[in-house]
């Protein structure tokens, strides 16, 4: 095996996907099993209004893309799949992850038209 750089591309994919699955099993352990709703699509650090709402949605998507990992992890080690099945799965399940996260964050946080109103106190600085 000559070291290149899509040998070193490879050991990177496979790599990522250890601390992928473990942040993603995580996040869905505690969502279902926790009810810590803290991490539940966020938008700029904030969470939406009704985050339990969309709790659910969000600790299947990473349930699902968690054992994904799990899975492909798994077919690498026993070699049942070729390199180029198994980073498809990988590929697949990490930009549909970012996808879907984009998506749910977007409607949990829906677009305010109009004027924007300053949310912390309305105090003025008196010099």
């Amino acid at each position: 095996m000559i070291l290149d750089v899509s040998v070193v591309m490879t050991w990177i994919l496979f790599l990522a996907l250890f601390p992928m699955a473990f942040f993603w099993m995580r996040r869905a352990y505690r969502i279902f099993v926790k009810k810590n709703y803290s991490e539940v699509a966020l938008k700029k650090g904030e969470s939406p209004a009704n985050p339990k709402k969309w709790a659910p949605i969000v600790g299947l998507l990473n349930l699902a893309s968690g054992g994904l990992c799990i899975y492909v992890i798994s077919l690498v080690l026993l070699g049942i799949a070729p390199y180029d099945e198994w980073s498809a799965y990988a590929g697949l399940t990490i930009w549909g992850k970012i996808i879907a996260d984009f998506i749910i964050k977007m409607q949990a946080h829906p677009i305010q038209f109009g004027k924007k109103k300053d949310r912390k106190s309305n105090k003025t600085c008196a010099a």
